[in-house]
């Protein structure tokens, strides 16, 4: 027996746990680096987006602090659950029931070993909340036959929101680790936190709900048309963008030049949009409808004689701005102003409202301007 142990001061139980212990400590290493990789994979897969995903073995002094308060809970060191553990910390409430519907599905559950301490609380108190399950890696999912344990090792996956997680490790640090009976009046505070961030774990929730609401409502009003029901912003005019609007006229200036269309982001013209007072989609559509004509021919102007063969993605959503500064008197300051915004100030975006402006004045239209 390992002289080392006796420094603990367990009894002759505990003591037999603790060298098990150290005898398999390579396999529960192996298997928190296998339960890892799983986890990681199966999140990835999934799509759900998590704060942190860790895992640990715990370290022989917790473990000889564990057996010493209460060793003879434990038969064997296959009685202990949490050898190997592992924590998936999410942003949201809701998502912690979605990873645990994953991990369900992933791993075999010992459903009278797990606890879902979100559901222990009385209606008055609050306190830890986190929802732990005790798993084991099925053979379907893994298998070494030259180490059949690992398909045998219970291990713990506690699965908790940021907010959670905060609270749980400051009330371990005072409770655990201060070795001081904490005063009723701090305990009371601390419960007031607990509620605070439960409260505000359930609100970031119900936002992020509502918001994601408002985004399938705006998507459904995009799809269908409603355009003047929709105020522009990043969200709206993304989805306006994924139906393509602007296609039709960038097909037609490409094909003055029989000219390659250069894929870009149009995201950029959002700012110069709201800079010209628009407000919902249903602008936009509006100068789509009234300006595609002329934006065609000033690119004609702008092309029609040179021998470019590539054309950007922009260039309608582009010239559409052009007509509607100049219809509604902007000039040369207006051009000025918008490819400032999608360049940077620069001494460049003069000499180019120059060159636009140019070939616009043989529009019909500026003839009354």
């Amino acid at each position: 027996m390992d002289d080392s142990i006796g420094k603990y001061g367990l009894d002759l139980h505990g003591t037999l746990i603790l060298e098990e212990y150290r005898e398999y400590r390579a396999t529960f290493q192996r298997l928190r680096q296998l339960v890892l990789d799983i986890i990681d994979r199966k999140l990835g897969e999934s799509g759900l987006c998590v704060a942190a995903v860790e895992a640990r073995v715990k370290t022989e002094e917790s473990l000889a602090g564990k057996l010493e308060l209460k060793g003879s809970k434990y038969a064997s060191l296959n009685d202990l659950t949490d050898i190997v553990g592992a924590r998936i910390i999410a942003f949201y409430t809701d998502d912690v029931d979605k990873i645990a519907a994953l991990m369900e599905k992933t791993f075999e559950l010992d459903k009278e070993c797990s606890v879902d301490k979100r559901r222990m609380h009385d209606l008055d108190s609050f306190g830890y909340n986190s929802l732990h399950y005790i798993c084991r890696i099925p053979k379907s999912l893994y298998s070494d036959p030259q180490c059949a344990l690992i398909n045998e090792i219970r291990f713990e996956i506690q699965m908790r929101t940021a907010l959670q997680h905060v609270w749980a490790t400051l009330n371990h640090d005072i409770d655990y680790k201060s070795g001081l009976e904490v005063p009723r009046e701090y305990l009371r505070s601390l419960n007031c936190l607990a509620g605070l961030l439960e409260l505000a774990d359930s609100q970031f929730s119900q936002i992020r709900t509502a918001i994601n609401n408002y985004r399938r409502q705006v998507e459904q009003l995009v799809s269908n048309g409603n355009f003047d029901d929709v105020p522009l912003n990043g969200d709206t005019f993304r989805s306006y963008l994924q139906l393509k609007p602007f296609d039709g006229l960038v097909k037609r200036i490409a094909a003055i030049n029989q000219a390659e269309i250069h894929e870009s982001s149009q995201m950029p013209y959002l700012q110069v949009l709201k800079y010209l007072g628009f407000r919902t989609l249903g602008d936009v559509e509006k100068m789509r409808k009234l300006c595609t004509e002329e934006a065609f021919q000033l690119a004609v102007y702008q092309i029609g004689n040179t021998d470019l063969d590539i054309i950007s993605s922009t260039i309608a959503l582009q010239d559409l701005l052009v007509i509607q500064i100049l219809k509604n008197g902007g000039g040369e300051q207006g051009l000025i102003h918008m490819f400032n915004r999608l360049n940077g100030e620069t001494l460049s975006n003069v000499e180019r409202a120059q060159r636009v402006l140019d070939c616009a004045r043989q529009l019909p239209f500026m003839k009354f301007l």
